[in-house]
C-alpha cells in the first residue's frame, strides 16, 4: 500500500468516527472490521479495494456512487449505507463533498454539455427513458407508472399508483380537455380517459410514445413533442414529474407554457420531486450522482422555487400535498423487483455494471426520501386573477 493510500485510509477512518446517527461496519480489503456509531440504522460497508478512497476524495458523493458501479465496495444493505452517509454529511470531514477543481467541472457539464435546448431535451430524456421498454416492464407496476405511488393501508404497488392518478383527477377543472406535458408508457393518460377526459399527451421518448400509443388505441393523442412547441388552450394540464427534466434555466418558458395552455377556470397539478427550501441554494450550486449519470440536464426545484416561477408567469398555488415517505417506499419496491429479476434482466443484454447503477440510483433515492433530503409533492395551479 502506497503512502498516499495510507494517509487517505487514516483520514477516511477518522472521519467514520464523527458518525453519531446509526451504526456502519466497515470491512477493509486486508478483511479488517471497524463499527462506528451506536445507535439508529444498521449499515454494513465492504470495501473490496482502496481505489475507492481517492474516488472520494476527488469526487465526493459522486465518486461513492461510481465505486459502487465500479465494485470498489458492497453492501447487502446499500439503502442504509446510504442513510447513514445522508444522517452524518455535516460530521465526515468533506467525505460527501467533491473538490473544487472536479465540483467546477461537473458543474460545467451539466450547464453547458446538458444543457436542455429543444435538441438537448432530446438526447437527455433519451438517455435515459429509451433504454428499453423490456427493461422498465420487469420492475415497475402493471402500469408501467414511473413516478411516485400514493399508499393507504393495504395497498399494493399497482393500488397505490391508481390512488395517485384518482387523486390527480379529483383536483382538476369540470372541463373535458386535458394536456399531460411528460406522458411517460400512458398510464395516467389511460385513468385519465376512463374517466372521460379528451387527453393530449407529448413526450419525447419515441419508445414510450410507441408503447403509449398500443395501450391506448385511439383513446389518446400521444405526441412526441416539446412542451414549448405546444400550441392551444386545455382546461386542465398534468405534469407528473416532468419539471425535474427541465432544468432551472428553462423554469421560467415551462411555467410560461403552463400558463398560455391553460384555459380561464382551468386548473395545472404538477407532481414535483424536491428539495427542502433551506437546501436548495447550496443543492442548486453542485452536482451530484443523478445529474451526473442518471439523469443528465436534470434539476430538483424547491417549494419556493416553484411558486415563485409560477407567480412570475402569471399563476399561483392553489394547494400542495406532500408524501416523500411514498416515494421511499416506491423507490424500495422498484428495487427489491429488478433484483428479483435480474436473471432476466441480464438475458436481456444489460450487464452487471449497468444493474449496479440502477441499483445504486433507487436504493439512494429510497435513502434520500426516507432521510427527508429530497420530497415529493402535487401542487394545484390556477391563474392568478382567478379567485376562488
Amino acid at each position: 500500500m502506497s503512502l498516499a493510500t495510507r494517509a487517505l485510509r487514516h483520514r477516511f477512518l477518522s472521519a467514520l468516527e464523527g458518525i453519531g446517527d446509526g451504526r456502519l461496519t466497515v470491512t477493509t480489503p486486508e478483511g479488517t472490521r471497524h463499527h462506528f456509531g451506536h445507535q439508529g440504522t444498521e449499515a454494513d460497508l465492504h470495501i473490496r479495494d482502496w481505489r475507492l478512497l481517492p474516488r472520494l476524495a476527488l469526487r465526493g458523493d459522486v465518486g461513492l456512487g461510481e465505486g459502487w458501479i465500479a465494485g470498489d465496495w458492497h453492501s447487502d444493505r446499500l439503502e442504509g449505507v446510504l442513510t447513514v452517509a445522508l444522517r452524518n454529511l455535516g460530521s465526515l470531514g468533506g467525505w460527501g463533498s467533491p473538490g473544487r477543481l472536479q465540483a467546477w467541472r461537473m458543474r460545467m457539464v451539466d450547464r453547458l454539455v446538458r444543457i436542455n435546448s429543444r435538441r438537448g431535451s432530446l438526447r437527455n430524456i433519451r438517455a435515459h427513458y429509451d433504454v428499453g421498454n423490456e427493461f422498465y416492464q420487469l420492475w415497475l407496476d402493471p402500469g408501467m407508472t414511473y413516478s411516485s405511488a400514493l399508499f393507504a393501508p393495504g395497498d399494493d404497488l399497482e393500488g397505490a399508483q391508481a390512488r395517485k392518478n384518482a387523486r390527480i383527477l379529483s383536483r382538476l377543472s369540470p372541463g373535458e380537455s386535458l394536456l399531460e406535458i411528460g406522458c411517460g408508457w400512458g398510464g395516467f393518460a389511460e385513468a385519465a380517459a376512463e374517466r372521460g377526459h379528451r387527453v393530449t399527451g407529448i413526450t419525447l421518448s419515441p419508445s414510450q410514445k410507441g408503447y403509449a400509443d398500443a395501450r391506448l388505441d385511439g383513446r389518446a393523442e400521444v405526441r412526441l413533442q416539446d412542451y414549448r412547441d405546444v400550441t392551444g388552450r386545455f382546461d386542465n394540464i398534468v405534469s407528473i414529474e416532468m419539471i425535474e427534466a427541465v432544468g432551472e434555466r428553462y423554469w421560467p418558458a415551462y411555467f410560461a407554457a403552463l400558463k398560455a395552455r391553460l384555459a380561464p377556470g382551468g386548473r395545472a397539478v404538477l407532481q414535483a420531486i424536491t428539495v427542502p427550501d433551506a437546501e436548495f441554494s447550496v443543492y442548486r450550486r453542485r452536482s451530484d450522482f443523478i445529474r451526473q449519470h442518471v439523469f443528465p440536464g436534470g434539476m430538483l426545484p424547491c417549494d419556493a422555487a416553484i411558486a415563485h416561477e409560477a407567480e412570475k408567469a402569471g399563476l399561483r398555488v392553489r394547494g400542495n400535498l406532500a408524501f416523500g415517505q411514498d416515494y421511499a417506499r416506491t423507490c424500495r419496491i422498484w428495487s427489491e423487483r429488478m433484483q428479483a429479476e435480474r436473471p432476466r434482466i441480464t438475458r436481456l443484454g444489460y450487464g452487471e455494471t449497468f444493474l449496479r447503477g440502477w441499483q445504486y440510483y433507487l436504493d439512494g433515492c429510497a435513502a434520500a426520501f426516507g432521510t427527508g433530503r429530497c420530497d415529493v409533492v402535487q401542487v394545484e395551479l390556477a391563474h392568478a386573477d382567478e379567485r376562488g
